[in-house]
């Protein structure tokens, strides 16, 4: 079985080519590891993450092999300096950032909610680090909260560090 899209090649028994090199990602707000599940699956390498929660971080530890890799906790405690040190290994930021300051099912306090805050952690972490990409989700609700007028702060916010935001619900 052979399949080729958009520069890919996948053959059976699952072997990937790719034209250009496979990214190195920092896995914030890594949870258990959702998107570096994906990420590793098609190729890519993770070389840390950050997770406050300590039952995610033990889940997460036990699924992946972290062994030699940075590992944050919470990341309003990572200093400027620490994410420094990082300039020029880190390809991607992947980010699920929390969601309930923004969620119907939350109170929607958006930035008034210390939650809500925690994007511009992810704006600091890559006005430091300058990766090529920035990959972020969360939930529906985030488009229509305070009338859009957070996610244009969101965008805005990305545009800012020079940032071309394509997005879309799924």
């Amino acid at each position: 079985m052979f399949l080729k899209t958009s520069g890919f090649q996948l053959t059976y028994p699952f072997q990937l080519s790719c034209p250009f090199r496979l990214s190195l990602f920092i896995d914030l707000f890594s949870g258990i590891g959702g998107f570096r599940l994906g990420m590793e699956s098609v190729g890519h390498e993770c070389i840390g993450f950050c997770e406050i929660d300590k039952f995610a971080r033990k889940s997460y530890k036990s699924i992946f092999q972290t062994e030699g890799e940075i590992e944050f906790h919470d990341i309003r405690d990572v200093s400027d300096d620490e994410f420094k040190k990082l300039r020029g290994k880190v390809d991607v930021i992947c980010g699920g950032f929390p969601c309930q300051a923004f969620s119907i099912a939350g109170r929607r306090l958006g930035f008034e909610d210390t939650r809500g805050t925690l994007f511009f952690e992810i704006a600091r972490f890559a006005s430091i680090l300058r990766p090529r990409l920035l990959f972020l989700e969360n939930v529906k609700g985030l488009l229509n909260h305070n009338g859009g007028d957070t996610f244009e702060t969101i965008l805005s916010a990305l545009d800012e560090l020079g940032y071309d935001a394509e997005w879309q619900v799924l």
